[in-house]
């Protein structure tokens, strides 16, 4: 598993110009020793289960984010501000992520922790999220840290029974409320959205009248910007 110091070090490697017709022959050896250390890089970075421990059916990645609430928040500062805390790939590395981490109901202000699959960034433009919505549901204060738990487990032990359709989760700590939410890749599916909210009101038990919301991706974004005034651009 990435040291979760090393997982907040987003540094893609990338392939560098081999053409050394006018470099000199030191110049030339410091690219390929740069270029070798950028390869072991990559391998190091790739994070599969470790000897006897139970695999999941995808790699996933938590994320983390925090704002000054009534701020506008540009596509690009939301992205700068979401921080990658580590990726995992069996239920055991999962634990020892989740151990550690501050449970929903202790945190303060205005934060957010993601869980997505590897690959997949929580933002509403991402290719894998930009067709899809997301199931809303607000939760009175007292309630986040065990939704959430029970939640993310539903969603790592595929009981959601959608093929590939999800995408992640996210829980928002806000003063008043919190707020859980699962998003999926097509929000025009209502076969698969009904199952989503189904599955989700079982494995959170939650009570008969209790109000759950689908939301686009494409309204949460034309609803951002009517809000801000802006056009072109997304925040949260």
């Amino acid at each position: 598993m990435n040291n979760k110091f090393d997982a907040l070090k987003d540094d893609d490697s990338g392939d560098h110009d081999q053409n050394e017709e006018n470099s000199t022959q030191k110049d030339g050896e410091k690219e390929k020793t740069e270029r070798d250390k950028s390869q072991s890089s990559s391998r190091r970075k790739a994070v599969v289960p470790g000897p006897a421990e139970h695999p999941l059916q995808y790699n996933y990645t938590f994320w983390y984010s925090r704002r000054t609430p009534g701020r506008p928040t540009s596509s690009q500062s939301y992205e700068q501000n979401i921080k990658q805390i580590g990726t995992f790939a069996s239920v055991e590395q999962f634990w020892r992520f989740y151990s550690h981490m501050v449970r929903p109901g202790d945190l303060t202000g205005h934060s957010d922790f993601h869980l997505f699959k590897e690959g997949i960034k929580p933002m509403w433009e991402d290719d894998a999220n930009k067709n899809g919505g997301k199931w809303i549901i607000r939760l009175r204060k007292g309630l986040a840290s065990r939704c959430w738990e029970n939640l993310i487990l539903a969603m790592l032990g595929e009981q959601f029974m959608v093929g590939e359709e999800i995408c992640g989760a996210v829980v928002s700590v806000r003063f008043q409320e919190d707020i859980i939410s699962i998003w999926n890749k097509t929000a025009s599916d209502q076969a698969t959205t009904a199952r989503i909210r189904d599955t989700l009101r079982r494995v959170l038990n939650l009570p008969p009248n209790t109000i759950m919301e689908y939301k686009t991706h494409t309204d949460s974004i034309k609803a951002w910007e009517e809000f801000h005034g802006l056009v072109n651009s997304s925040g949260r």
